[in-house]
């Protein structure tokens, strides 16, 4: 794998009903500024990232209207029906022996540091892969009927982040994989996991919050702004 080529793919057609909002999450404002946009800006702002392909909802009606929308490092390609089948949409278009670094369009706090050190950390093992997480902190519960069943021991618990990034070709092997034993994956991670790769877990900045509730704007507002 001695690709130094990076890809930079953003599933971007999710309605996300839990924002109880007549537009997309990823098109509501934070800042002043469409939350996609402001993602885009993070991978546009990195040096590292030679392209970005965004999979959007063919209903979409919004994204030509960004300013990203032009930028020649930005491709848009229909979407499927879930985020896997998006990414996997995504990966047939890149080159097998490239990276593919996937990012929620719904986290524009993610910080150019903590992307960077995914990337160092890649291209200096050159194998495997690895994805930005932070350490639980708080007591976890397992639960039956709405009570609590037991707590379980947080030691080695992590909250998975995004970018992820693995190599363009074994992702894709590993979705198909997934796919075809009806495995339900959530990420890239557990793609990869399922076919027995070893993922690294990059320690990350837990600003970097996914925006899926209204309560979410108010907090990424204050982590951006803290971060301007």
């Amino acid at each position: 794998m001695n690709s130094s080529t990076i890809t930079a793919i953003v599933p971007a057609a999710g309605i996300g009903s839990r924002m109880q909002s007549d537009i997309p999450k990823q098109y509501l404002k934070l800042g002043g500024q469409c939350i996609l946009e402001l993602t885009l800006r993070q991978l546009l702002s990195n040096d590292n990232i030679d392209s970005i392909v965004v999979a959007l909802h063919k209903e979409d009606t919004w994204f030509n209207k960004l300013p990203s929308a032009s930028n020649a490092k930005i491709n848009t390609i229909l979407g499927g029906e879930s985020r896997a089948d998006s990414v996997i949409q995504a990966l047939t278009l890149c080159q097998s022996e490239h990276w593919a670094l996937v990012h929620d369009a719904a986290r524009p706090c993610v910080r150019q540091a903590d992307i960077t050190a995914l990337i160092n950390y890649c291209m200096s093992t050159k194998s495997g892969g690895a994805i930005l997480a932070v350490p639980v902190k708080d007591t976890m519960k397992r639960s039956h009927n709405h009570s609590v069943q037991s707590t379980v021991c947080r030691e080695n618990l992590w909250h998975a982040l995004t970018p992820q990034m693995f190599n363009c070709g074994e992702l894709l092997s590993a979705y198909q994989h997934a796919q075809e034993n009806n495995h339900v994956i959530t990420d890239e991670a557990s793609a990869m996991e399922y076919v027995g790769a070893s993922v690294k877990l990059i320690n990350a900045h837990p600003g970097n919050i996914k925006i899926t509730r209204p309560e979410d704007l108010e907090l990424a507002a204050f982590y951006m702004n803290k971060e301007s």
